[in-house]
């Protein structure tokens, strides 16, 4: 049986990434989508926080594996053992495929796709990351890099804390 803390992390950062997709693709010009799915800090804060739960107590053994020996497919088998770096592994590929589909989301915006091409790359960025990059890259292959898209954005005040 796992772990019913790797359990509710799995739960946890599973469901917290879904407003973000869904932002990107029912309602990619919004101003909603724009300051949570635009704002790395935002995105990336329902992830950090399962995976620092769940990282910073396995860190060691990661760290102490992937230093001391070059990785195979047994060790990196022997590692995925444990329940809670299963997990470890899988919020690591919801946050890899977020900045992924964030990345494309915003090469869609600087070129102007409609939502009938955005959509259906961005829920490939989804469930299959390197897939969906690719895809997100040739439709949108004018956009050289996102310096159109600061430019024409507008300037974001610092926060005074």
């Amino acid at each position: 049986m796992m772990d019913s803390l790797a359990v509710a992390m799995f739960w946890v950062s599973s469901v917290l990434i879904l407003p973000f997709w869904t932002l990107m693709w029912f309602m990619p010009k919004h101003t909603l989508t724009k300051r949570f799915v635009g704002d790395v800090r935002w995105s990336i804060l329902p992830l950090l926080i399962p995976y620092a739960i769940l990282g910073l107590p396995n860190s060691p053994e990661v760290v102490f594996t992937f230093a001391s020996q070059m990785p195979t497919p047994e060790i990196v088998i022997e590692l995925f053992a444990n329940d809670e770096m299963i997990v470890l592994a899988w919020i690591h590929l919801l946050a890899l495929d977020l900045f992924v589909g964030r990345y494309v989301w915003l090469r869609m915006l600087a070129v102007g796709r409609p939502m009938y091409v955005s959509t259906p790359v961005l829920i490939l960025c989804m469930m299959m990351g390197p897939l969906g990059f690719l895809v997100g890259i040739l439709s949108t292959w004018s956009v050289k890099d996102l310096e159109s898209i600061a430019l024409n954005s507008e300037p974001v005040e610092p926060t005074k804390v």
